[in-house]
């Protein structure tokens, strides 16, 4: 499965994107965020993708652009731990669009849950 995570301003909240990434077996992982994201590091190979819009409508529409084609499954594990609500919104959206379906997934005191 491939796992696509959102990462927002708040690093506080980067340790369960990484505890998700670390804890997985995924196929391709694709990380989004703005340019403070971009210090994000993690051992696992994975494929930034950096957004740039703030508006709902406009941010969707850049997040359809950029993983247009990327993704090769048609289901991916979706972490939105980090992030805002507008930024979670119009990631779904999004992969909806593409389309794609998506899992929720979290890491908890006993593993990676899919929800």
């Amino acid at each position: 499965m491939e796992l696509v995570a959102f990462l927002g301003k708040d690093e506080g909240t980067w340790g369960q994107v990484a505890g998700v990434i670390n804890r997985g077996e995924w196929e391709n992982i694709f990380l989004i965020g703005n340019d403070f994201a971009k210090k994000f590091n993690v051992e696992k190979d994975f494929e930034f993708i950096e957004i740039k819009s703030s508006g709902l409508v406009d941010l969707k529409t850049e997040l359809v652009k950029k993983l247009q084609g990327k993704i090769r499954s048609v289901e991916v594990a979706l972490s939105i731990a980090s992030g805002e609500g507008k930024e979670h919104m119009a990631l779904i959206s999004a992969l909806l669009s593409l389309p794609v379906g998506i899992r929720f997934t979290a890491l908890t005191k006993d593993g990676i849950i899919f929800m």
